[in-house]
């Protein structure tokens, strides 16, 4: 079965997100664009949002959020119950997320990182495993409280 990866930028990150969905269009994965394509002004609260809400009903799908410094939103994608969305700009940060916070959802910056490097941070993203163990119960702590 196909993973099916959820995507969505702001105004600032159509380039970044093209260059994405392309990329994993070409490795097979399902690719739901919810984001904008033209570059008008847009929000990324209610774009965060949306991916939030798409990851959230399902199960086993991941997310990629985009927008200037990816910190919007990501806690707008954070809001959404059921989703860890994590903000990363490092290839250590984007397994961390992953094997320590079992993130579902990758959050960056398109002013802040090259595409290219976009592009490495999604795949070790997608490439890395929860780790399990002690971690899962952290997990649980906030999945209870949220």
């Amino acid at each position: 079965m196909t993973q099916k990866i959820y995507i969505t930028n702001d105004h600032t990150a159509v380039e970044m997100k093209q260059a994405i969905v392309k990329h994993l269009q070409s490795l097979n994965y399902e690719v739901i664009d919810l984001g904008n394509n033209d570059g008008t002004s847009c929000s990324y609260a209610n774009n965060g949002i949306e991916l939030g809400e798409a990851v959230a009903k399902n199960q086993g799908s991941k997310g990629i959020a985009l927008c200037g410094t990816g910190v919007g939103i990501s806690i707008a994608a954070n809001k959404v119950s059921g989703i860890r969305a994590g903000l990363v700009y490092e290839t250590q940060t984007a397994e961390l997320i992953r094997q320590h916070n079992d993130c579902n959802v990758l959050a960056t910056g398109a002013r802040l990182i090259a595409v290219d490097k976009a592009i490495k941070l999604v795949d070790v993203f997608l490439n890395t495993e929860f780790e399990g163990g002690r971690h899962a119960e952290r997990i649980g702590t906030i999945d209870e409280y949220c």
